[in-house]
């Protein structure tokens, strides 16, 4: 799964365990409303517990958000649900030619441009909260409503 993938995934299921806070957010239980299998959610689950922002206890079903709503940004989701070396979402080909002009030239081209990138994808993310996308499920919702 790529890294995309697990972090909608991850800002999928901390959303329905607010949504469903009175209720039991089982694997099987989130997997129905991702539309995937239970093993995929326990281990996403299990890296958003690795970051503090699940709680799992052992022999009881469901999973628990660890922080408030608004404690929990999308940046903090991407870094747990982020497999890469670094944290960097671009990794540069460092296998390159170094006989071949473009070869021995493109990592010093390409580098700060990936950088800026990987600030950029950051900064919004740390502005960005689950309580956020909590608000605007609401509000989409009571807009379909009004239709």
């Amino acid at each position: 799964m790529s890294i995309s993938s697990r972090f909608a995934v991850g800002v999928h299921i901390l959303t329905l365990i607010e949504f469903n806070k009175e209720g039991v957010s089982s694997s099987e239980y989130i997997a129905a409303s991702v539309n995937t299998n239970p093993a995929l959610i326990r281990k996403i689950v299990g890296m958003l517990k690795k970051a503090k922002l699940v709680e799992v206890h052992p022999g009881i079903a469901g999973a628990k958000l660890a922080k408030n709503l608004s404690e929990i940004t999308l940046l903090d989701v991407y870094k747990a649900v982020d497999v890469v070396q670094d944290n960097e979402l671009f990794n540069i080909h460092e296998n390159s030619n170094p006989q071949c002009l473009v070869g021995r030239n493109i990592q010093d081209a390409i580098a700060p441009i990936l950088a800026t990138a990987q600030l950029a994808l950051e900064k919004v993310l740390s502005s960005v909260t689950i309580e956020d996308i909590v608000q605007d499920i609401i509000n989409k919702e009571e807009q379909n409503r009004e239709r």
